[in-house]
């Protein structure tokens, strides 16, 4: 991996420049205490969500083991990325090395990923819940449950494996400098000697099929549980039929309504300062909100939760 100001002078890379958001000391220090209060806050509902379902028996149900699983990806997908940005803010370099960055280019992708395929899984049991009732205990099964979770990890560390592995052995020259708070495919192609059209292409195809297909799945599940709902005689039944793919539908939106303008093309020409705010808001905001997103439209988890705080 080189870097070079001409074409006869090279040196080895080492690492790259992370401008994140460029202000004065005064304003990074301030972002640092703002992010670290939404880090915070982050783990503490994402994780209250996961204690409740562990310490409540009623939760014990594949919906709620599916929220505690999509809990603890949160976690690990705000963790790919805070701890790094709030070093940063504190930082006068503000260098990622080399390896560091190809390190959180994948597991920011990789948690990405199985979040996508979680979506879709939710879907699913909410198709079931709603849509068969009477046979949901007998096909959504703890075995059944078990291995749809297993396998939205295993495909989510899989999807983006090998093009973030080629993308790691491209020459890089001129300017170390990212203009992002994290490694991203965009801006580190930017920096690319020359164009990798193949790479750009298949980035291009794997993010519209991680997107798209999960999304299309998701559609067409609450379009057939739009149609059982409506099928309900009683307007208290279709009440509590909405509630219950209301909060899923929510999450699914903020999720989905931002990745979809960054990731479908990762070289699109974005400038620097929408690719942050957008970036910010599905990795960084939606983690936070999606707690209480799910916790006020549960009835049995806001119950938990205010016997986990004790209130």
């Amino acid at each position: 991996m080189k870097t070079s100001n001409t074409p006869n002078n090279s040196s080895t890379i080492t690492g790259f420049i992370l401008l994140g958001f460029p202000c004065p000391r005064e304003g990074q220090i301030l972002l640092f205490v703002l992010f670290s209060v939404v880090y915070l806050l982050t783990l503490v509902g994402n994780g209250s969500i996961i204690c409740a379902v562990l310490w409540d028996g009623r939760l014990r149900t594949p919906m709620s083991i599916l929220l505690a699983n999509f809990s603890f990806l949160e976690i690990c997908y705000v963790t790919s990325t805070v701890p790094n940005m709030l070093a940063n803010f504190l930082s006068d370099t503000k260098v990622i090395s080399f390896s560091g960055c190809f390190l959180q280019f994948y597991f920011f992708f990789s948690f990405g990923s199985t979040e996508c395929f979680f979506l879709a899984i939710v879907a699913f049991d909410r198709y079931f819940a709603v849509c068969w009732p009477l046979h949901y205990p007998t096909l959504m099964t703890g075995r059944l449950c078990t291995n749809l979770v297993v396998s939205c990890w295993v495909l989510g560390f899989l999807w983006f494996l090998i093009p973030i592995i080629v993308i790691s052995q491209i020459s890089f020259c001129g300017s170390r400098i990212i203009d992002h708070f994290l490694c991203d495919p965009g801006p580190l192609l930017a920096l690319a000697c020359t164009r990798a059209p193949v790479i750009e292409l298949t980035s291009s195809i794997l993010s519209s099929l991680l997107l798209f297909m999960p999304f299309l799945f998701i559609m067409v599940s609450y379009a057939l549980v739009l149609r059982a709902v409506l099928r309900v005689p009683a307007a208290g039944g279709r009440r509590k039929a909405f509630s219950t793919c209301g909060s899923h539908l929510a999450v699914v939106s903020l999720f989905y309504g931002s990745v979809m303008v960054m990731y479908v093309s990762p070289t699109s020409d974005h400038e620097a300062g929408v690719q942050k705010i957008v970036t910010l808001f599905y990795s960084v905001v939606t983690p936070l909100i999606n707690p209480v997103i799910y916790s006020l439209r549960n009835k049995d988890m806001k119950h938990a939760m205010k016997k986990l705080l004790g209130t």
